[in-house]
This record gives C-alpha cells, structure tokens and sequence, in this order.
C-alpha cells in the first residue's frame, strides 16, 4: 500500500478521505487557497501546501503546481475526490507520467466518458437504452434547432463536458430554444471550457435512479445497488435514498447489470456511477457515467456496511475487490439531506456569510453528518455553497425517513441562510412520505414545500416575544440592588396602571407590532414566582410563560409546551424550534427616516458573483422579459430581466468584473403606457 496520499480538493470530501486514510495508516497532505488556510481539512491533515489564491482556476485546478506538490512531498497517490480534476483526463495522465498513483479510472475511461456525446455512441454500442437524442458534431444554432424540432419539445439541452446541472437547461417550445441554448453554452464555458452541446428528448415524470459499480485491475466488476437522486433543483440533487424505492429485485438485478455492461464497455476500474432515468412504465435510459466518487456515496455505505473510499483505495493499490457480487446485501434505508447556504424561497439562489452558529445533531449509528466547516467559518462566493451532509439510517424507509426529519429539526445554523427548513418541509411532506417522487418532485410541490413561511412567523413570534421579555428580566436582575423594589423591574411597571410593553419586531422585511402585559407576583424576581406574559401580535393574542436555560427558551404558549433554540447574534436572534427558525430583530423607534421607492432607480446584485455577460447596449429598447444582464456566483447562473417594455440607460459595471452583493448593476427605464400608444400610432 502506498504510504502517502495527497488529496487533489478541500471541505467535505477532504475530510471524509482523511478520516479513512488514517484508519488505514496512510500520511496525508492536504491543499489549500487563501481562502482555506484555516480550514478544517488543513487542520486534519498531517501536512498542508498552499495551492494558490482562492478562485478554484488559480488553485484547485492547477494540474501541473498540484503535481510539483506531490513530487515536492514525496506523496505516491493522488486521491482527486469529487468536482475540481476528479474527471480530468489531462491530470490522470500527469499523475501516469510522474510514477504518482491516481486514485481513479484508467485515463482512457475518463476519456470515454468525459463527453457526454461520446459516451452516448459507446453506450448505444455496447446496447446499453439510450433516451432518443442528437449527439453529433453540427453544433450550428440552426442545426441544433432543427433536431429538437424534430424531436419534439420538451426537450434538454446539456453541456457534452457538463455535470452537476450546469450548462443544462429545458426547452419547453421552439421559441425559446435560442435564449437557452445561448445560456448553456456561456455556462458550460465558464464551468469546463467546452460549450459542446447535444440535445435530448426530456421525460416529464422520470426519476433519477443511479447504480454504484466498482471494477477493478482483474476484470472483476460488482454493482452496490441502486440510488434513488429524483429529488433536485437546478438540475442538483439535494436528497437522495438507498434503495430506491419501489425497486423489485428483477429491475435491480436488470439495472445493475446493465450499468456493469457499461463499466466493462470502457475497460473501467474503480469507482463509478452510471446514471440512468427511469421512466413509470419501468423502462430504464442511459443518461451518463460519472468517472468518480459520488456526492451521495454515503447512503451506499450505509446500507452495505462498507467505506468506498477504502474499496477505492485497495483497487487503485492492485488489489482485488473486497467483495464478490453475492456477498452484497442491503440492510435497511439511508437518506442523505445536503445542507446548503442558499435561500429557496429567492429560487435558491446561494448565499454567503459566516457560520456564527453550527450545531449539528449528535452523531450515532443511526446519524452520520459529513463536513468540511466548523462554527466561525465563513462560505464564501469562490466554491459550492454546501455546508455538510445529513446521513441517516434505520431499518426501513419509514423509520429512516423519521431519522431524518428528527435531525433536521436539531440542525441549527445561523450567520447564513441555509435550506434546513425547506429540507425539513420537504422530508415531512405528505407526498415524499406516500414516494410519490419524479424529478420535477419541487416545482410540482413547491407552493405546499414554501407554504409554512406564514405559518412559522405566526407560530414563532410569540416565542420570540417571550424570550426577549424572559432575557429582559435576566438581565435587569443581575444589575438589582434592592429585588423587592417595583423600580428594579424590567416589566413596565407603572403605579396604578396595566404593566404594558410596546414592541416592534422585523422578520424578513416585515414588521410585527406586539403589546406585551404581565400577570403574576408583584416582583417577578421573586424565588418560584411564574410570570405569565399577554402577548398581542397584529391581534393574535397568545398566553405565555417559560424560562431560558442556557440558549434553550422552555415555553408554553397557549397550553403548548416546546422547547426551542435561541441564538442572539449583531443583526437580533434566530429562534429554532420543531424544524423551523425564525430570524428577528427588535426595531428602535422611528424617528421618521424616509426611503426611495423609485421603481425604475435599477437592479440590485442578489449575491456576491461575476458580471459574464452584458446581452443589450444601452438606449436599446427592451421587451417585457428580455434577458439584459447574466451574473455567475458560486457555480450558478442568475439573468437579471426586464420588468416592462423600457431601455437601459447605464449598466454600473462591465463583463468580468466583480460585484457585492446589494449593489446597484444598472438603471432601467420603463416606457409609459401612453408613450407606447404615441409611437404605435
């Protein structure tokens, strides 16, 4: 076995190769950015380089700095993880050159597979079911066009380097084919520097069911069963399960088999994924292979009882696979729930800022949580917006599926706005429960997996009040000089009047205005006395009491007894409690500041990114819709669009340059009703 490996990546995947390398004896060196210098996966590692500036093109995607590293550390194994050069033919076979062992398939697999096109013409060689498509070399618009006409809409466009959703985009009719396939193309540039594109028939209601095989040096291949990834936005998963479900043991046997078929067509070894859709009539379509280990690899190793990273290892050590086909079994059901800092109710759009809460729920054999972060850190706008990964385990999908839900509501982070809510929502749902699970599984559900936002705000609020009036009665009773003293209360107090609080509190953008009265002993500082608070929210009248123990607030509200989180932070609190959270803050009084509302004063940057493309000139006039500026952050996509008829009179900022986010990007101008009726006069 080689005695040092050098992990080609950073954050999770980092971690997780560690954590098993070191089981197995084996030194490792670690990579880093300016932006990771203090990263956990620096901190795990026996030895850490400095790579290079934060953006990945000028770090974690230098192939030949990376292989002067590993010669400079006498490292004899590359491991690449996932993403970054994990698929990169060109680094395989600089690793082949320098006598360093890459921790993969042979360069010619990752050949085969890295386009798409390509490895669709193998596959339908090697008779594995294609889903209907083009995937030649006229890469014309009009060519392009002209196949999807053919086909018929919907159909999907998909960069041939592509993976992870990116350059990938549906075309539901003819007319919108153009703006699509443009937006691909820039995106798969950006991603992988290849903007070749084929075009596939797309399935309305197929699921994503993948197959983990591994081969080795011998000609021995096994598959580790099947999971299920239908659930996805963006063309990205965020909760997988294995097994699929509804699987019977002949369409397990028939997939699994056939992904082995694909494996063995390209001389695989190693680990790798072959990804097929099935469709609800059972029929099952190549879709791609990825080259690597998967994201989701974790709920195969659960359910098998084996480290896939050790399997990786052995094989890349020439050694046999650990385990023959019948030796594989399934025991129970695993979920795994990617926890991002993104906003799902802003379309998902990613977010950045510092974790100044992480607590993750206690890990068990029935909870797994894999991660690259500690509390502090902060996710930045240079890579993937994933904080960790939610394993569970149990013994059926149902019990499994009550794992999950019960982690995620003790999964609490703050400083960022994460998904665990909607995940939550998700995990919960009436439909997900009853599997009733394609790939357009959120759009289809999305107004019942966003329905609660209301709901939590009305539930939490009075928690909220509670805590902030409960803090308040803390703190004025650590500075008490005389406790028996009405002047000493922080209760409003006043002789001969109700003991009234007036409140606003901001969740949201919103703002709540909250009458607080008091009931109980007369000094509420009393040993063993209960205050009981009269809460009046926009007219919703709650009865409440508790007590704060450490960052716990135990309350009643109404007769309803819960326990939730509270984290106090510069902006105000956050308050988490059954899988919600809210976030607030206590306004000052106004003092009557004014803001303008203009509508036509410009747009304003969702994130921190990129300006990659300008598509109008200024003056230009504008349709309702039209596409006028494409930003990129944090491997995403977001066109800013025109809100009416109108012309853009100044864009802020060039192509290439970077921008905060909340910035002004450019000043719009909308055409009045009347002046339309003017010129079509």
């Amino acid at each position: 076995m080689f005695t040092k490996l050098l992990i080609a990546n950073r954050g999770e995947i980092s971690c997780r190769i560690i954590k098993t390398a070191k089981r197995m004896g084996i030194l490792t060196v670690a990579l880093y950015s300016d932006a990771d210098q203090h990263a956990l996966h620096v901190e795990m590692a026996d030895e850490a380089v400095h790579v290079g500036p934060s953006p990945s093109k000028d770090s974690y995607l230098q192939a030949e700095k990376i292989i002067q590293i590993a010669l400079k550390v006498g490292a004899d194994a590359i491991h690449p993880g996932y993403g970054f050069l994990s698929e990169n033919a060109t680094f395989a076979n600089l690793c082949e050159q320098n006598n360093i062992i890459f921790i993969g398939p042979p360069v010619s697999a990752i050949e085969a597979m890295g386009s798409k096109s390509a490895a669709k013409n193998i596959m339908e060689l090697a008779k594995v079911p294609l889903v209907p498509g083009y995937h030649g070399n006229d890469q014309s618009v009009d060519g392009l066009k002209s196949h999807a006409d053919k086909m018929g809409y919907p159909v999907l466009l998909k960069a041939a380097a592509g993976g992870g959703g990116k350059g990938m985009r549906q075309v539901w009719k003819s007319s919108e084919f153009n703006d699509a396939l443009a937006a691909a193309k820039r995106e798969a540039m950006s991603s992988f520097n290849d903007d070749l594109m084929l075009v596939e028939k797309y399935l309305t209601e197929p699921r994503h069911v993948e197959i983990q095989v591994f081969c080795d040096n011998f000609g021995d291949g096994v598959y580790l069963f099947e999971r299920d990834c239908s659930v996805q936005r963006r063309h990205q998963k965020i909760i997988e399960e294995a097994p699929a479900f509804g699987m019977t043991p002949a369409l397990r046997k028939q997939m699994g088999e056939t992904a082995l078929k694909a494996a063995k067509a390209i001389n695989y070894a190693g680990a790798g994924t072959v990804e097929f859709l099935l469709d609800s009539d059972g029929q099952f379509y190549f879709m791609e292979m990825n080259t690597r280990l998967q994201v989701e690899h974790p709920v195969t190793e659960m359910i098998t009882g084996q480290d896939l990273v050790e399997w990786q290892l052995r094989v890349a050590n020439n050694e046999p696979l650990p385990l023959a086909q019948d030796a594989l079994k399934i025991n129970g059901h695993a979920f795994e729930a990617r926890i991002y800092a993104e906003d799902p109710s802003n379309d998902f759009l990613p977010a950045t800022g510092r974790l100044s809460l992480l607590q993750p729920p206690i890990e068990s054999r029935h909870v797994r949580v894999d991660t690259g972060v500690v509390q502090g850190d902060e996710v930045s706008v240079f890579y993937d917006p994933m904080i960790a990964k939610l394993i569970v385990w149990d013994e059926n999908r149902d019990k499994a599926l009550a794992r999950l839900t019960k982690a995620l509501t003790e999964y609490h982070i703050d400083g960022v706005v994460t998904n665990i809510e909607f995940l939550y929502n998700l995990a919960s749902s009436a439909p997900f429960k009853a599997e009733q699970i394609d790939t357009g599984f959120i759009e289809k559900n999305h107004d019942l997996l966003l329905l609660n936002d209301k709901q939590d705000i009305k539930d939490l609020l009075p928690i909220a009040v509670l805590y902030l009036m409960l803090s308040s009665q803390q703190n004025s009773a650590s500075d008490v000089q005389d406790q028996y003293s009405p002047w000493s209360l922080s209760n409003a107090w006043r002789a001969n009047e109700q003991y009234l609080q007036n409140l606003e509190l901001m969740v949201a953008d919103k703002t709540f205005s909250v009458q607080v009265s008091q009931s109980g002993a007369v000094s509420q500082l009393k040993a063993g006395s209960q205050t009981v608070f009269h809460i009046n929210v926009d007219q919703q009248y709650y009865q409440c009491a508790g007590v704060i123990e450490k960052n716990q607030l135990i309350s009643t509200v109404n007769g309803h007894k819960t326990i939730a989180n509270v984290n106090a932070h510069q902006d105000g609190h956050s308050v988490f409690c059954n899988g919600k959270v809210i976030r607030f803050k206590s306004l000052q009084a106004d003092i009557g500041a004014t803001q303008d509302n203009n509508a036509d004063a410009g747009f304003i940057a969702p994130m921190n990114g990129t300006v990659v493309a300008i598509l109008v000139e200024p003056g230009e006039q504008v349709e309702l819709g039209q596409t006028l500026m494409v930003m990129e952050a944090m491997k995403m996509e977001h066109s800013l669009k025109a809100p009416a008829a109108g012309s853009v009179s100044e864009f802020y900022f060039k192509a290439g340059e970077l921008v905060d986010g909340g910035t002004e990007l450019l000043a719009f101008q909308a055409v009045q009703p009347n002046k339309i009726k003017n010129e079509s006069a």
